[in-house]
């Protein structure tokens, strides 16, 4: 079957967990379906693009046994922003080659587990039981390997050689941005890319973004209140590119411009903040992280702290700053927030010696969260440790005194209130008695209760008309 058929046939078993799960919020939609049927994948490749097929490149793509698949039938094929597995699955179950990076960690983990629900992985074996249950599933989703498909960072090995880059457009034109270039500069010079997404989350911007790489960009035809982009011909490949005019629309490529992450100082804080393409916020500061920053000299000193969610790093940079004598974890699911945090922290000086960069990190076989290196081991050094974690789920119970959050109430594009309670509940896990969770919230949340529920005892420590920041101890 073709990967659109293979779509028809997956899409509605798909599922988001350990993402969020409710009802309005879906693990595929239109436009998956739409991105595959657009690529042009239903007929047979000539020999050539056949011999131009991209080497298997990482530990996932090793053979598994008892899991059939079709027979390898086309060049390789690199998807960027699959969200749960709608493009890749598809894609892997129709017999390509799949190289993709999801900059979510718990939408990474959600493919991997539909992966093993949909047959084409094994879900990994417990000694202890025949069956998992789901709570051991989702903590040893990295250990499931799916024939033919490798997850990678955002970075030039992942679309080295690439024909075709199939694409969820993301929400942030400097992700955007980003992205392209690093198609335009590492990618086949043939490469076509597909990108799509619901017309309500697109603008003519991304047309703009798309030609600064790009010499050809069209748009085709909305179906379904979806709509596919096109682009090939990078610019940076062409031979004098440089002298030739910009599509209209568009502004000339910068040669100079400065590479990925940017980095900007605030003079406000004194930081040098730096920021990937998809980073919430960029180098700029939220006004909600400059609320807490403005009582952050009021926090307990602790010996332990934890930026939950860190974003680019600011908070648990600024915390580490104050106090050179703590170890601080800042801790985020999404792989640019890590990648800029690990800069931030670089370049303001508190990056600690243990830092621990997991957007690239192969997970060893282990039956423990704990097992991976993730948390404080003994002897670590005071300063910033980033990485990469869905929550809290690689710390250890009541293992710190201090924990800092500012938590999101987006999941992709769509708003929720349900990522708030979760954030809450780990940090209350993860806290030890008498420890602290400082949080910033939008007032209107109404969050409090939730926070005396779930941490304890909470008390308002500033407000102003949009922000609250509360401190509850465990």
């Amino acid at each position: 079957m073709s990967a659109a058929d293979e779509f028809a046939r997956i899409a509605p078993t798909l599922r988001r967990r350990p993402d969020v799960e409710a009802h309005d919020l879906v693990a595929a939609d239109a436009s998956d379906r739409l991105i595959l049927e657009s690529a042009g994948l239903d007929h047979p490749a000539p020999a050539a693009d056949r011999a131009r097929e991209m080497p298997a490149s990482g530990p996932d793509e090793r053979p598994k046994r008892g899991i059939s698949a079709a027979p390898r039938q086309f060049a390789g094929v690199v998807v960027v922003g699959d969200r749960h597995g709608a493009l890749t699955l598809p894609l892997a179950a129709a017999g390509y080659r799949v190289r993709v990076h999801q900059d979510a960690l718990s939408g990474e983990r959600a493919a991997r587990l539909n992966a093993a629900e949909v047959g084409l992985a094994e879900p990994p074996r417990h000694p202890e039981s025949e069956e998992a249950d789901g709570a051991s599933m989702v903590a040893d989703a990295d250990r499931i390997v799916v024939p033919g498909v490798s997850w990678h960072a955002l970075d030039a090995d992942m679309f080295a050689g690439a024909a075709l880059v199939l694409m969820q457009l993301p929400r942030s034109l400097d992700a955007l941005d980003e992205i392209a270039g690093l198609i335009a500069a590492q990618a086949d010079p043939a490469v076509r890319i597909v990108a799509g997404g619901r017309v309500k989350h697109m603008s003519p911007a991304m047309n703009d973004v798309f030609a600064r790489h790009f010499e050809t960009v069209t748009a085709d035809r909305g179906v379904g209140k979806s709509r596919v982009l096109r682009a090939s011909v990078p610019r940076a490949r062409l031979q004098g590119a440089a002298e030739r005019a910009p599509a209209a629309g568009a502004g000339r490529t910068d040669p100079d411009a400065p590479a990925w992450p940017r980095a900007q100082r605030d003079e406000a804080t004194g930081l040098t903040i730096c920021a990937h393409g998809a980073a919430f916020a960029g180098t700029g500061v939220d006004i909600g992280t400059r609320l807490l920053l403005s009582v952050l000299h009021r926090a307990p000193a602790a010996s332990r702290a934890i930026d939950l969610g860190c974003g680019t790093g600011i908070i648990a940079v600024s915390y580490a700053l104050a106090h050179p004598d703590a170890r601080v974890i800042a801790s985020d699911q999404s792989a640019a927030a890590v990648a800029s945090a690990m800069a931030t922290a670089a370049a303001n000086g508190v990056a600690s010696d243990e830092g621990i960069d997991l957007v690239s990190r192969e997970h060893p076989a282990s039956d423990s969260r704990h097992e991976h290196g993730l948390s404080w081991p003994p002897g670590t050094t005071s300063g910033v440790t980033v990485i990469r974690d869905d929550a809290l789920g690689a710390q250890p119970d009541a293992s710190a005194d201090l924990v800092l959050l500012n938590p999101p109430f987006h999941s992709g594009a769509a708003v929720t209130t349900e990522i708030a309670p979760r954030l809450f509940a780990d940090a209350a896990r993860v806290l030890r008695q008498g420890g602290e969770l400082w949080c910033v919230w939008n007032s209107h949340l109404r969050y409090r209760p939730e926070l005396e529920k779930l941490v304890g005892t909470t008390r308002q420590v500033a407000r102003n008309a949009k922000f609250t920041v509360t401190a509850s101890t465990r």
